[in-house]
């Protein structure tokens, strides 16, 4: 009942938030985001505990004052999903911009596979939407969502900008290995896997796990393998991209770990440069009162 109630609400959002006044749903949402960090819920208490550790040193009140940037970056990136569908697409390329977009559009130029790999950050619909006009076959992983007809929904919004999402199970790297060979570019969130099959990195310091996903398939494909980090602007997103090079000695297992720890030094200089758009409210690092999932 709760799940179709969760559901029933996304459903409502996409319609109302596309069709009120654009000022009024962004300023709205603010005040939410405003409220949500006065109330401090569970969700709140995670990002400031999260981000708290990206900034050594940063004083109470600064850490305050950015949580609340942090809870205005999230909702606005649930605000530009609902009314994403309604943007033109001069839309969604004029209001991207980049350290070095080369990276990635020469791949797609010369039609070679390309693995990206980034944190939950900025909007990375957006970078989607955009790099699929650009031409790009883009595909990504979704980890599957209940009630059905919400993950259903989420799959179908992204393949109307033309984004392919594949369920998150035991046969996707098989899959993504495919649409590697084929030319397409494999964007992949990859800064949180706190199961056993995760790889140990240090991050800002301390232990965490990350996704060995997206290493093992620059490994078993040769394919260019990049980092991004995604950060809102006043009128879009600013994308930076950096090349990572692929290791050539030591054991598959040895050169997976090595890729995903330079992905987690990357994503950390990400976060510290632009630590209000890293969304991450769920756990990081696995000190401290940690339990390993059975």
């Amino acid at each position: 009942m709760i799940e179709n109630i969760t559901a029933w609400g996304y459903f409502a959002a996409w319609r109302l938030l596309r069709w009120l006044p654009e000022d009024f749903v962004y300023g709205s949402a603010n005040k939410v985001a405003d409220y949500l960090v006065r109330k401090d819920g569970s969700s709140v208490k995670r990002l400031r505990s999260n981000l708290a550790r990206t900034q050594p040193g940063i004083t109470s009140l600064d850490l305050d004052l950015l949580i609340y940037r942090a809870m205005r970056s999230a909702l606005r990136y649930w605000c530009d999903t609902f009314r994403l569908p309604d943007w033109s697409q001069e839309r969604i390329l004029s209001t991207v911009t980049f350290n070095d977009e080369s990276l990635l559009i020469n791949a797609i130029a010369a039609g070679n596979g390309v693995i990206v790999t980034l944190p939950h950050c900025g909007n990375y619909d957006h970078a989607a939407a955009y790099f699929c006009a650009k031409g790009a076959k883009l595909v990504t992983v979704a980890e599957h969502l209940k009630p059905e007809k919400l993950f259903k929904k989420f799959m179908q919004y992204r393949a109307d900008f033309g984004m392919e999402a594949l369920p998150l199970d035991g046969r996707v790297i098989p899959t993504l290995m495919q649409r590697v060979r084929s030319g397409c570019v494999i964007a992949l969130a990859a800064d949180r896997d706190l199961s056993r099959s995760g790889i140990d990195v240090t991050f800002f310091g301390g232990p965490a796990r990350m996704p060995a996903g997206p290493a093992l398939l620059a490994l078993r494909t040769g394919a260019p393998f990049l980092s991004a980090y995604i950060s809102y602007t006043d009128s879009g997103i600013h994308i930076d991209l950096t090349q990572i090079e692929i290791p050539t000695t030591g054991s598959e297992s040895e050169k997976v770990e090595l890729l995903v720890q330079q992905s987690a030094d990357h994503f950390a200089r990400g976060i510290s440069q632009y630590p209000a758009d890293w969304h991450m409210m769920q756990r990081i690092w696995i000190d401290g009162d940690f339990k390993e999932r059975e």
